[in-house]
């Protein structure tokens, strides 16, 4: 039986092969995109699930309130860890790591092999014992609960062991040495797998904490300072089976009311902390994954939204073609039911070729697949390829979606069909009766939904594009063209002694292509920041708050292009002696008039005067409002070098001739270092990734939506011209000309076209006001962006379906007379 209803549906596809093509592509990319997303979406949310008692893992988090600003750690204060084993109840372990940024690791290697010193290392911590007995690692080597214990001891993954001594076999590695940053000398006594499932512990090299306590490192940890909190210092706990997490947090905030005083150097504590779960780590975007890469939760949900609009135009292709077809399958209808052929057994021959469409759609995905992957590769993690695929829980993914697609593209239509009425399907008087039918409604129905996706998805895209266009565009209050900027290594153990930056920058003044240079903290705009609270008093009243500080020497506003609105240009000192500030602080101040400021004192910590008022500028992307500022200029505290370069005129090697001795003198001054910098412009650029990489979604998607609705237009306009042969035959017969014929059978689709446009508008104007919200400096909800979109949407149509009208209408009138 089933053999039967295949061959059937292939006789079926192979006779109406435009119809089929149609469905096919339409299903393909629908099912495509839902593949590549179901992979990014299951990559993600499977992140640190394979945690023995994850459910009961959590991170200690804190949140730090300042005066007009909240901030938001991953880290704690050190002494937190000992506190909480000791005495807070509903615990079951505890554990404290203290992560590094970049380390250099010198292995003791045998007098046969070449020394090697690995630089820049990274995923490096500092452990203490009960590490591994929270986070479990298959062991390879040495005890679990042992190995930390001892100063000066490290455990390391598999992969870093077999990188630091190569060629040694795994057993024989314990007991050597490994130097971290040519000063802590240590003993391997463990090694570990590395973990194979996602996750964000990615840390390789694990030292003993209690290496700090009997080092030199002690006096760059605040071990004893509870008002210390810095992401560095990473605090897990477990709780024990049943325990309350609202429990645990009150106990900790007891904690800090125990040895913080809430006057305690008549400053009050605006610190608490929290428990995060370990799910969470992965996407929350107030705190830190221990510096990895966090999924956004946002653009997988628009993902999703774009993988069901997808499939929702393919199925609905599918349903609009297989009713619009009905009367050409009428008379096999009729002779199946005449024939004995039961409603049930009609109903499973066309979920059968449903499913035979969707199958074949599916393995159109497949090759589909590795163009999708390329289209979304903003989106996708490290780690997914086509090769992805080769997973069993993929294979069941494909599985459930043919099933479901076949259910939603096809139960309707075998529906339909198999209520024909035999006599009436023998007749061949389906069609006349058709028009005003259920199915014709469905049809319209489905067709105005295909075409409000399409319409709101081209709205969104406009919307986007033109805010992002707008933040790179607007004045952010500094140049940002021909302008570099690179970090100097700070040698920490001998940091009060260490010039070698001041002999590069006296280097790179004889480099020609450099227009302008300065020594001193980041540029204007920057991910990261350093804030101080300071205080004012103006007509009496003391205004406290929290202020960006940053640092600059005589030639940075000048190099950036920052305008001075009042008072003068910082002159050099070493430490914090006088501050330029931003026009927000200034008007927060209580002056209306920039040049009041300057003059004023400062309370931080000492007071110090106002010399200087800059205009206002971004130090962030759109998305925040400008915040109070200061600039002071203590060459202590500044290493980054920013370069002005000269203008290309008509050598457009110029830069790149620059940056090359700019190289070479920092290879002179720092020969074991990589020369790394950066193109501010660029950096500007990445404070709207995430808008960029939501554009390029909505663009792809916008333009496969209107890919699909358009072959389903196109498809209805064939079979109703088709349909309407004899029709159009006599209207030209009785002296219809092809314009007016044309107009006939364009109006009806055209109509559904502009109701589309019409329930579009209204979503998409909502939807994107209120993601503008987002912004505090953003672009207008401008009217021709819905006007243009509504235009280009209807030309769309309009050309599509004059490809098909135009020459029906243009058709001998005697000829589709003769064949109808």
């Amino acid at each position: 039986m089933f053999r039967n209803y295949f061959t059937i549906a292939i006789r079926n596809f192979w006779r109406h092969k435009f119809f089929t093509l149609i469905n096919v592509l339409g299903l393909a990319i629908g099912i495509c995109a839902a593949l590549v997303i179901y992979l990014i979406v299951q990559h993600e949310l499977t992140y640190d699930k394979f945690h023995k008692d994850g459910d009961r893992i959590y991170r200690v988090v804190s949140n730090m309130q300042f005066p007009g600003m909240t901030m938001n750690i991953s880290g704690v204060p050190v002494p937190l860890a000992k506190a909480a084993r000791e005495e807070i109840s509903g615990l079951e372990s505890v554990t404290h790591f203290l992560t590094q940024y970049e380390t250099t690791v010198s292995p003791d290697l045998n007098s046969q092999q070449q020394p090697k010193v690995f630089r820049k290392q990274q995923h490096v911590i500092y452990a203490d014992e009960y590490y591994f007995t929270l986070v479990n690692y298959d062991w390879l080597q040495g005890d679990a609960g042992l190995a930390l214990v001892k100063p000066f001891s490290v455990v390391l993954t598999e992969s870093r062991a077999r990188m630091y001594f190569p060629g040694t076999e795994l057993a024989d590695i314990p007991g050597k040495t490994l130097t971290y940053n040519d000063s802590i000398r240590t003993t391997v006594t463990g090694i570990v797998k590395d973990f194979k499932a996602n996750t964000d512990f990615v840390f390789t090299d694990f030292i003993s904490r209690s290496t700090i306590e009997n080092s030199a490192l002690r006096k760059d940890y605040n071990w004893e300072e509870w008002r210390s909190i810095s992401s560095g210092s990473q605090l897990l706990v477990k709780l024990k089976t049943g325990a309350n997490p609202g429990g645990i947090e009150k106990q900790i905030a007891n904690l800090r009311l125990k040895y913080v005083k809430p006057e305690q150097d008549g400053e009050k504590d605006g610190s608490q902390h929290f428990l995060q779960p370990l799910k969470d780590i992965h996407f929350n975007p107030d705190f830190d994954a221990f510096d990895q890469r966090q999924a956004h939760l946002p653009t997988l949900y628009g993902l999703m939204a774009v993988a069901v609009f997808l499939l929702l135009l393919g199925a609905i292709n599918f349903i609009n073609l297989s009713t619009a077809q009905a009367s050409t399958r009428a008379k096999e209808i009729g002779i199946r039911k005449t024939l004995g052929g039961e409603k049930k057994q009609l109903i499973l021959q066309f979920l059968s070729e449903s499913f035979l469409l969707t199958v074949c759609a599916t393995a159109l995905s497949i090759l589909l697949l590795p163009i999708l992957l390329n289209v979304f590769r903003d989106f996708i993690p490290p780690g997914i390829s086509a090769g992805s695929l080769n997973q069993p829980h993929v294979w069941l993914f494909m599985l459930l979606a043919v099933l479901l697609v076949s259910l939603m593209a096809g139960f309707y239509p075998a529906l339909v069909l198999s209520r024909f009425n035999p006599v009436t399907a023998m007749k061949n008087q389906l069609y006349a009766q058709s028009g005003r039918s259920r199915s014709g409604w469905l049809r319209q129905s489905l067709t105005i939904t295909q075409f409000v996706i399409a319409q709101f998805l081209l709205i969104a895209t406009l919307i986007v594009s033109k805010q992002i266009h707008y933040s790179l565009n607007k004045d952010l209050g500094y140049k940002q063209s021909a302008l570099v900027y690179f970090n100097t290594k700070w040698n920490w153990a001998n940091r009060e002694n260490d010039n070698r930056r001041f002999a590069l920058l006296q280097k790179l003044k004889a480099i020609p292509e450099i227009e302008n240079l300065s020594l001193a903290g980041g540029p204007p705009a920057e991910n990261g920041m350093s804030s101080t609270s300071m205080s004012t008093t103006h007509n009496g009243k003391k205004l406290e708050t929290t202020v960006e500080m940053k640092y600059a020497d005589t030639t940075y506003f000048s190099l950036y292009g920052m305008k001075l609105l009042a008072g003068r240009n910082l002159r050099q000192s070493d430490t914090i002696r006088e501050l330029v500030i931003n026009e927000t602080y200034a008007r927060m101040m209580g002056f209306d008039q920039p040049e009041k400021a300057v003059g004023q004192l400062i309370d931080r910590a000492w007071p110090t005067p106002v010399v200087g008022v800059l205009a206002d500028f971004h130090t962030k992307g759109t998305q925040q409002a400008i915040k109070p500022l200061a600039y002071s200029a203590a060459t202590g505290r500044s290493r980054t070098i920013h370069l002005a370069l000269k203008p290309k005129d008509n050598d457009p090697e110029l830069w790149n001739r620059g940056l090359k001795k700019v190289e070479t003198a920092y290879k002179e001054i720092y020969p074991d270092e990589d020369f790394e910098y950066q193109f501010f412009d660029e950096s500007i650029a990445k404070f709207y990734k995430s808008e960029q990489n939501i554009s390029r979604l909505l663009k792809w998607a916008t333009g496969l939506s209107i890919f699909i609705s358009c072959l389903g237009l196109l498809g209805l306009a064939i079979y109703s011209t088709n349909s309407r042969k004899k029709e159009i035959g006599v209207r030209k017969v009785l002296g219809a000309s092809v314009p007016q014929v044309t107009g006939l059978l364009l109006k009806d689709f055209l109509q559904l076209v502009l109701l589309a446009i019409l329930i579009a508008v209204p979503l998409g104007w909502w939807a994107m006001y209120n993601w503008l919200q987002d912004f505090s400096y953003r672009t207008s909800m401008s009217w021709w962006v819905f006007a243009a979109t509504g235009t280009g949407m209807m030309l769309i149509a309009l050309l599509i379906l004059s490809v098909q009208t135009v020459r029906a209408a243009s058709a001998n009138p005697v000829e589709n007379l003769k064949t109808e």
